[in-house]
């Protein structure tokens, strides 16, 4: 990686690229023809775009990056325990450095990858995802946005609408990708120049509120510079209803108010003033952005909205449908994809018990975390989930009965159906046999904690039904941002920065307990209670218990966690499992096959299978020691 960092700042020269990896002598044995002149290159908006291209390769695919996949690290999952090398188990056990190539003999990590030195390494490898990582693309990416910047004023044969659409893309992933660095890392480098080579290397790093001012500029022009849909642009129209990821002003949009929010966050606003409480002015800046976008969504100029209810896996897969890509027109910010079908070799399956579909590496909501789906009446769990309350109408006998909705779309708990067909005679395997003992739970390869997680697969993936086979053409992709996202978040800054949960940003239409109603009235969930408008620290919980539900397993809960102050904190430390019976025959309700929801369980307890030992050391991710070895100024995060 020191050869990274090296590159990135000392390499200018058009053909050498950012981080290409190639040595001089390989460059040096390219033939004449084989040298493209920056002139033809930049010159027109057609060459240009393919140049621009490239960065939307530098996105990694976090949800197939490998053959199962790790990318929920907070309280919200667990593994089975079969296998270690995900860095979600390293995470369990303190080692952040983990996340690192150098401590991942697997190369599973979506963070990094060996090798990973263009955006289109081993693209004719059928296994091209995993050849994707964070760190070393991010800086070529900013490498990339920084050289097509630098030669804006080649693009000579180009209308006025072509210039602002290469250049509002190129701002935005050199903003999208400092963003996506910072979150895990503290303050950086911000890199906004192809620095000259015969400088020495200095740049210093920056406090995290500096580094996302820097973001927020290149965001909020790319916001200015960039068209609501591609389709309605002249310069799109030759690919018009293939414009779909390509930067938009609502992707600029969404991002300048995340990077905002982010940067009032209590992490962040600690490491850059030392106060461990939200910044009100970052905060109405990011309400103030997410307000404009939710404006334009809403007035029907943008083309998102919250999809129904009834059609919402189709934000996370598609089945039959030719390898149509999910998100349907909620999902604002997509990574591009190759050789969708290889979906179905791990990811599919990463969610079911081996006993219907094989494979060792399981991936499990954790008990506490389910907790967080509340009732259907809007009203949160008790604390205690072994006791009544009468309150929400919670009842521990019956534990499964009135809950939100989203939690019948994404959990499968105890007596629900799972074979959908034939079971070849194995028939004790239809229903999901999730209680203490059951064949469902099994700690090595089944569930750990009495609950799976189906919110990114159909049913049917299983042996029998077959529903990860290669010819149901099921294809999965977690996005990076949707609309509802978009929604919670803007609760989340209009709360902190207007200080109420009727905070409201100006000229926005929705106060922030609007928002968060409107995300609830789509999955039919009550709406906040009055007893959490009282003040905005009692309504900053129920945000963020509906930010945990509705984004459940989307890679949010890890960042959402630490810039909170909360990752080190009784109970976020904690995971759980639910042990208990199904009651003796002759008992009331023993089982309902037609309605699970309705079955009674004896006995149940709530116990904690793991603890987090984590100190402040652990609200960053440590930089490369190879990297911080390269010059004073580029200085470790504490404690490691």
């Amino acid at each position: 990686m020191k050869k990274y960092i090296k590159s990135l700042f000392k390499h200018t020269a058009l053909m050498v690229g950012l981080l290409a990896g190639f040595s001089c002598e390989e460059y040096l044995e390219r033939t004449p023809e084989a040298v493209l002149s920056s002139e033809v290159a930049f010159k027109n908006f057609t060459n240009f775009q393919g140049f621009t291209e490239e960065l939307y390769h530098c996105v990694p695919n976090f949800t197939n990056r490998y053959w199962t996949n790790s990318f929920n690290w907070g309280d919200d999952e667990i593994q089975s325990t079969a296998q270690n090398f995900h860095f979600g188990t390293k995470i369990e056990n303190g080692d952040f450095w983990g996340w690192q190539s150098e401590f991942d003999g697997w190369n599973a990590g979506w963070m990094d990858r060996t090798g990973a030195f263009t955006p289109y390494e081993n693209v004719d490898n059928n296994d091209a995802r995993m050849f994707k990582g964070l760190w070393p693309l991010a800086w070529i990416g900013i490498r990339k946005a920084n050289l097509g910047l630098a030669n804006m004023d080649l693009m000579t044969d180009a209308t006025q609408e072509e210039r602002d659409l290469i250049e509002g893309q190129l701002l935005f992933f050199r903003g999208w990708f400092h963003f996506q660095l910072i979150q895990y890392f503290g303050g950086l480098p911000y890199v906004d120049a192809l620095l000259p080579a015969d400088e020495q290397l200095r740049l210093p790093r920056l406090s995290y509120q500096e580094c996302a001012e820097k973001a927020a500029a290149d965001l909020r022009m790319a916001a200015d510079l960039l068209p609501v849909h591609w389709d309605e642009t002249v310069a799109g129209s030759s690919t018009s209803g293939k414009n779909d990821l390509r930067i938009n002003k609502i992707m600029a949009l969404g991002y300048l108010g995340k990077n905002l929010l982010w940067a009032g966050s209590p992490l962040m606003n600690f490491e850059s003033t030392g106060s461990r409480t939200y910044n009100a002015d970052y905060c109405q800046r990011a309400a103030v952005a997410f307000a404009e976008l939710i404006e334009l969504c809403e007035s029907g100029e943008a083309p998102y909205s919250l999809v129904n209810f009834e059609d919402y896996s189709s934000l996370f897969y598609t089945a039959g449908q030719n390898w149509a890509y999910p998100g349907a027109d909620e999902a604002i910010f997509r990574s591009p994809y190759l050789d969708a079908h290889n979906s179905t070799y791990g990811t599919a399956t990463q969610y079911t018990p081996a006993i219907l579909a094989g494979g060792d590496v399981k991936f499990l909501p954790t008990a506490n975390y389910v907790n967080f789906y509340g009732m259907a009446n809007g009203l949160p769990l008790p604390d205690d989930v072994s006791q009544m309350d009468a309150a929400s109408g919670y009842d521990p006998q019956f534990p499964w009965r009135d809950r939100d909705p989203r939690f019948y779309h994404d959990i499968i708990y105890d007596g629900v159906q799972v074979v959908q067909g034939s079971t070849n005679g194995q028939e004790e395997l239809r229903y999901a046999n999730l209680y203490s003992g059951g064949n469902y739970r099994d700690a090595r390869t089944g569930s750990r904690t009495g609950y799976l997680n189906y919110k990114f697969v159909p049913i049917t993936v299983n042996n029998f039904d077959n529903g990860q086979s290669y010819g149901q053409a099921l294809n999965i992709n977690v996005p990076y941002m949707r609309l509802a996202d978009i929604y919670i978040m803007y609760a989340e800054a209009a709360t902190m920065g207007y200080g109420s949960a009727t905070g409201q940003a100006p000229g926005a239409s929705l106060t922030a307990v609007d928002a968060i109603n409107k995300i609830r009235d789509r999955a039919g969930v009550g709406e906040v209670d009055g007893q959490f408008l009282g003040s905005a620290e009692d309504f900053l919980e129920e945000v963020r218990r509906e930010r945990a539900v509705e984004l459940a397993f989307e890679r949010h809960r890890f960042n959402d966690l630490r810039r909170w102050l909360l990752l080190i904190e009784e109970p976020y430390t904690l995971k759980t499992a639910l042990s208990f019976d199904r009651p003796a025959a002759g008992m009331p309700t023993v089982e309902d096959t037609d309605d699970p929801s309705q079955n009674r369980v004896v006995n149940l307890v709530e116990n904690v299978i793991l603890e987090r030992n984590f100190t402040e050391k652990h609200y960053w991710l440590p930089l490369k020691v190879a990297d911080v070895s390269i010059y004073p100024e580029l200085n470790q995060n504490p404690g490691w």
